[in-house]
């Protein structure tokens, strides 16, 4: 084979049948590939395809299986077969590996949740420069107490999947980052909690028990998560085929893009559009069936 489709189900439903996974071979078929007998990877939850694509545009064919399998609620990811397993994870922290917006919930200690999160929201959407729009969100925070960083992060909820993801990543030797334009002291918490290997993040100017209003420079942008992404390959001895980068908003987008597969988790319909991987409805373990992990496979946590 010289493809292989994923469909994936949310764990959480388990509702993959061997009905809905024909209908997504049929129409793949349809877009011109040659699709195989299914392997389950976990039952209900994960299936592969073995693809011979021919002539067919690989663009057509996720298009495809994406359509097929978002009908009934699933995702779908097409990818080469011989590349698939991945030694080098790149991650997004906030709506990727955590549920929510870390920044945003920092400001609601200051009563400005929903202001902050709308800024957060254009940002992560590309409507605002990310620089400029970290710095006006943070600038709104001056004079809180840092006790609200601990407050955040007893709040801070990691997302279903995560642990299992880099553990079992780890586990079968690759080696991973959590690469943030969120602040040091969540993203370092994190990162020991998930057990990442290394982590990246901006840093909270803080005095006299206080945030100042500022952001240590340089910030940590969309460029630094792709300079990231190539630094860590190419220091651990990895092809940029062997790597895999997630997140869910534009300021991921560059690192996405240059991954050997980039994955839109959850993510802004920006992200989703350019992505050639999308999880819309599974959990972050969706990352590792994509891989071709079989349930057995998973690290326990």
């Amino acid at each position: 084979m010289s493809h292989v489709a994923t469909i994936i189900a949310s764990p959480a439903r388990a509702d993959l049948t061997e009905d809905a996974v024909a209908a997504i071979a049929a129409a793949l078929r349809g877009a011109g590939a040659d699709a195989g007998a299914p392997d389950w990877l976990a039952p209900g939850i994960a299936c592969d395809l073995p693809l011979e694509t021919g002539a067919a545009p690989v663009a057509a064919l996720r298009a495809a299986a994406s359509d097929a399998a978002a009908a009934d609620g699933f995702d779908a990811v097409v990818q080469p077969a011989a590349t698939r397993l991945k030694r080098l994870l790149i991650a997004d922290m906030d709506a990727t590996i955590v549920t929510g917006e870390t920044l945003d919930e920092l400001a609601d200690h200051a009563g400005l949740k929903d202001h902050v999160a709308a800024i957060t929201q254009r940002a992560m959407r590309g409507e605002l420069d990310f620089r400029a729009a970290l710095r006006e969100r943070v600038g709104l925070l001056k004079g809180l107490p840092v006790a609200a960083l601990e407050d955040t992060l007893a709040r801070i909820a990691l997302t279903p999947g995560a642990a299992t993801l880099v553990a079992t990543m780890r586990a079968h030797g690759a080696y991973a980052v959590l690469v943030s334009g969120g602040f040091e002291f969540f993203v370092s918490r994190i990162a020991a909690r998930c057990g990442f290997d290394a982590h990246l993040a901006n840093r909270l100017e803080i005095a006299d028990g206080v945030l100042t209003g500022g952001v240590a420079e340089p910030i940590l942008d969309k460029d630094a998560k792709l300079a990231a992404l190539r630094r860590t390959a190419a220091g651990q001895g990895i092809a940029l085929d062997a790597t895999m980068a997630v997140g869910d908003g534009a300021n991921d987008l560059p690192m996405i893009r240059a991954a050997g597969l980039g994955v839109a988790f959850h993510a802004k319909p920006l992200v989703c559009a350019e992505a050639p991987a999308v999880v819309t409805h599974g959990d972050l373990t969706a990352l590792l069936y994509m891989q071709g992990y079989r349930r057995a496979d998973l690290s326990p946590v």
